[in-house]
C-alpha cells in the first residue's frame, strides 16, 4: 500500500493523543508514516508511533527544522512529497498544523481540506464549513491530498507497525528562516486533560452568572476527568480564561462528550462543538438554540442540577 504522511505532535518528546487518531486514520487508507520534527525523539516516541501503525518514521530533529516557526516543516513535508510520492498527508486541525498544511499546499501544488471530521476510501472526506453551518463531502482534485483532521474525529485503535527509523537531510532555505524562535516558556499542565484533545468537556456560560460561580463548573468537569471550557460570553466578561474558550473565535473541540452549561448556542459557540459525539444542554431557557443540536437536554436553574449531577458522579466512581 501507498504511504501517507502523518505529521506527528508532539510535546517536549511526548506524542500527543490526536497524532495517534491520525495514525489509526491512515491505516484504513494506505501505510502509514510518522514525521517527526523538533527535538524530543526517544526510544519511548519510537515505541508509541509504532503502537499504533506507524511503519516508518522520518526524523528530522535538527536545529533548523525546530528554531524557526512554521515554514520549514513545511518545506520538510515538500520534500518528502517528493521524494516518497505518498498519497496524501495528514495533520492536525490546530492552528499552527493548518498553517503548515497551507504552505505546503502552495509549494506542491496540491488541494487542501481543513477541518475534517472523517475519511473514507478514496480520501473522501466530511467535512465541516462555514463555521460548522454546513457539512460536506469533499475531496482534492488535484496533487496529493493534504488533509487537517479534528482532534478527537477518529477513536484511537492501537495495531503494531514497523516503526522503521530514516532520517531526513535537506537544507532549509533562506527564505523559511525568517521567522525564529527566540525563547520558549513552559505553561504549567494543570491535573485535568487539554482541552482540544479530551474526550469529556463541561463548558459554562452566560448563565454561569459570575467568575466565582465557575468552580461548579471545574467541580463537575473534575468528577468527569474532563476539561473545562467556556462560551465567548463567559471570557468576554472576565469569568474565565480566554485560552479556554470554545468557538469560531476560540478551540474547536470534538469530544465524545460535550456538556453546554448555561450557554444559549449561538452559532459562534456551535461551531466549535457540533461536531461532538454526544451533546448534552443544561439551560433554564426551554427555547434556547442549543438545545436543537443537542443529544439530550435538561431545561433548569443550572445551579441546581449541575450540583446535583456532581454529588450522583462523585457517588458512583
Amino acid at each position: 500500500m501507498s504511504e501517507i504522511l502523518v505529521l506527528v505532535e508532539h510535546v517536549e518528546g511526548q506524542v500527543k493523543k490526536v497524532t495517534l487518531e491520525l495514525l489509526t486514520l491512515a491505516r484504513k487508507l494506505g501505510t502509514p508514516a510518522a514525521v517527526w520534527t523538533g527535538a524530543g525523539y526517544s526510544p519511548d516516541a519510537q515505541a508509541r508511533l509504532a503502537e499504533y501503525g506507524a511503519e516508518k518514521i522520518y526524523l528530522a530533529d535538527s536545529a533548523e527544522v525546530s528554531d524557526y516557526v512554521v515554514a520549514p516543516k513545511a518545506e520538510l513535508l515538500a520534500h518528502l512529497v517528493t521524494e516518497r510520492s505518498p498519497i496524501a498527508v495528514l495533520v492536525a486541525a490546530t492552528a499552527e498544523a493548518k498553517e503548515i498544511a497551507g504552505r505546503l499546499a502552495i509549494k506542491i501544488d496540491s488541494g487542501v481540506l481543513t477541518d475534517v471530521v472523517g475519511i473514507e476510501d478514496g480520501l473522501v472526506a466530511d467535512q465541516s464549513i462555514f463555521g460548522g453551518g454546513i457539512n460536506v463531502r469533499s475531496r482534492v482534485t488535484k496533487g496529493v491530498p493534504i488533509v487537517a483532521i479534528r482532534p478527537n474525529a477518529t477513536p484511537v485503535e492501537a495495531a503494531a507497525g514497523a516503526g522503521a527509523e530514516e532520517r531526513v537531510t535537506f537544507t532549509v532555505s533562506d527564505a523559511a528562516k525568517g521567522a525564529r524562535i527566540v525563547e520558549r516558556v513552559k505553561e504549567e499542565k494543570g491535573a485535568r486533560p487539554e482541552l482540544t484533545e479530551a474526550a469529556i468537556v463541561v463548558s459554562g456560560g452566560r448563565g454561569v452568572g459570575s467568575a466565582e460561580k465557575f468552580s461548579i463548573i471545574e467541580e463537575l468537569a473534575d468528577s468527569l476527568g474532563a476539561a473545562v471550557g467556556a462560551s465567548r460570553a463567559a471570557t468576554d466578561a472576565g469569568w474565565y480564561p480566554h485560552q479556554f474558550q470554545v468557538g469560531q473565535t476560540g478551540k474547536t473541540v470534538s469530544p465524545q462528550l460535550y456538556i453546554a452549561a448555561g450557554i444559549s448556542g449561538a452559532i459562534q459557540h456551535r461551531a466549535g462543538m457540533q461536531t461532538a459525539k454526544t451533546i448534552i444542554a443544561i439551560n433554564k431557557d426551554p427555547e434556547a438554540p442549543i438545545f436543537e443540536l443537542a443529544d439530550y437536554g435538561v431545561v433548569g436553574d443550572l445551579h441546581q442540577i449541575i450540583p446535583q449531577l456532581t454529588e450522583e458522579i462523585t457517588k458512583r466512581k
